[in-house]
């Protein structure tokens, strides 16, 4: 390994290669910063530039840092407009935009930065690592583990509820996944609630369905209160750009925590940043004090920096099954795979012994990488932060335009629009109905590869018995019951003991 780390620091440190982090970085930064624009596109847009440079460390450096550069942007469009157009940064909106709108949008782009630093550089000391361990444990996962694990991610939704809310939630858990359904089944590849319309078979798209829970409202917000586009304190001021060292002894463990399991998570072939970042989030709020839950969704430090800590690790993750197995964690990493492939790479166990300088200058770019991208986003912060200060007049079309734009992109089809206007109506209906929008969202992201993976494991052990005949499928299913039960059980724990103090009073 230090052999391999040596001539890994020879090739990254090279000055093509280090403009080559630097220009990805930049890249991937500023499409992330632009909702509907995520690490896909973009990505798929640079391979013919990346297969033209020639060299495949350069090449792969490069898309490996437009990759965590749009991962790290990712979270400045969900903090300042609520319009998340990436799934591993819908999470960082819950908390992060209740901050931008009490004055505090600088201290939340920091602390994102931050946690996304620390969370990718952890990643990458972890990979360096556990990289070739980790890629047999990644082999012990088949379609049983999946599916238990998407089942535990969609449990995780009572901590997106709040006080009372648990029933609204689970039943807009539900509508997501109905939601997820429309298109061409996996079974029997035929199209489902349709309704004859070509351009549903091929489902509902991602962006559209984001842009339309939160982006959207947020306009129609905008417009029926006029005082809602300044900031609760300050009169729009952007201050607070620093946090205290109390706030960030507070978010310290939170990062420490986030960023091995969401490391943890990305390793596994399809889990990804996304269900890293839920679970994140999720786990944080339930091991919090009842003081703290209460402010999770209302501008809590530790509910920002969780998603952000566990996405960014999730990313440096997802290269464990791609470099050492050959297998993509995620559609992004499908399209690096796919990238490799042309600059003649062959990724998979034998890739570490026989071309080590990419193997080892990947990771050694990512420590470079992090450090450019705070080095990069920390000055920018104040003038980023100021978007908020954009008047009403204008802010209103700039989110209709990036939120249309983002939905016409994510499909190429003039369709999607009319299904963000619909469901963006719907959307600020069941807000003002007081309805939890996140789980809907989450129920739609998992729905496919809960789907998925459950057709597979019931072809494959023909029938439910895959459940008793896997030990792990058995256990992640026992956690997501505890998901499920334990929040419900203290709740009730709570309100009886309130209910004896009241008696003894």
């Amino acid at each position: 390994m230090l052999e391999g780390l040596m001539i890994g620091l020879a090739t990254a440190f090279s000055l093509t290669n280090i403009l080559m982090v630097i220009g990805g970085c930049l890249i991937g930064t500023f499409i992330g910063m632009l909702p509907g624009l995520g690490p896909m596109s973009i990505i798929a847009i640079m391979i013919p530039v990346a297969i033209s440079i020639g060299d495949p460390s350069a090449a792969l450096i490069l898309l490996a840092g437009v990759y965590y550069g749009a991962i790290f942007g990712g979270s400045t469009s969900s903090i300042l407009i609520n319009a998340p157009g990436v799934a591993s940064t819908v999470a960082s909106s819950f908390d992060g935009y209740p901050l931008a709108r009490q004055g505090k949008a600088g201290k939340a782009l920091t602390v994102a930065a931050i946690s996304s630093f620390a969370g990718g550089t952890i990643g990458a000391i972890l990979l360096m690592i556990f990289a070739p361990a980790l890629s047999t444990v990644a082999l012990l996962f088949g379609s049983p583990e999946y599916f238990a694990l998407m089942v535990v991610g969609l449990s995780a939704i009572a901590a997106f509820a709040g006080t009372g809310q648990v029933t609204k939630a689970l039943l807009m858990t539900l509508v997501g996944l109905m939601l997820a359904t429309i298109g061409e089944g996996v079974l029997f590849n035929m199209p489902r609630f349709t309704f004859g319309i070509m351009d549903l078979q091929s489902g509902l798209g991602f962006i559209t369905l984001a842009m339309a829970m939160f982006a959207l409202p947020e306009a129609i917000y905008l417009v029926l209160d006029p005082s809602r586009s300044k900031t609760e304190e300050g009169g729009g001021e952007i201050k607070d750009l620093r946090i205290t060292r109390d706030e960030a002894r507070q978010i310290a463990p939170v990062i420490g925590r986030q960023s091995v399991q969401g490391f943890l998570i990305g390793v596994l072939p399809g889990a990804g940043a996304t269900i890293a970042s839920f679970l994140g989030y999720a786990v944080e709020r339930n091991i919090a004090t009842k003081e703290e839950q209460e402010q999770f969704g209302k501008g809590s430090l530790k509910g920002l920096a969780a998603p952000e800590s566990a996405n960014n690790a999730a990313c440096t993750g997802s290269f464990v099954p791609l470099l050492t197995l050959g297998i993509p964690g995620s559609g992004t990493t499908a399209i690096l795979l796919g990238a490799l492939i042309a600059l003649n790479v062959s990724p998979g166990p034998r890739l570490m012994i026989d071309e080590p300088q990419i193997f080892w200058a990947v990771i050694i770019s990512m420590y470079l990488g992090n450090l450019v991208l705070l080095i990069l986003n920390l000055p920018l912060i104040p003038y980023i932060a100021k978007v908020l200060l954009v008047p009403r007049t204008f802010l209103i079309p700039f989110i209709l335009f990036f939120t249309m734009m983002g939905a016409y992109i994510g499909q190429n089809n003039a369709t999607e629009l009319l299904l963000l206007v619909g469901l963006g109506i719907a959307a600020t209906i069941l807000r003002f109905a007081d309805y939890p929008l996140a789980p809907l969202l989450i129920g739609f992201i998992l729905g496919p590869m809960l789907e998925n993976n459950f057709s597979r494991s019931m072809q494959i052990y023909d029938g439910i018995g895959f459940v008793l005949e896997r030990p792990m499928t058995l256990g992640l299913l026992t956690v997501a019951a505890l998901l499920i039960v334990l929040p419900s059980y203290r709740a009730r724990r709570a309100k009886l003991r309130a209910e004896g103090v009241a008696d003894g009073d």
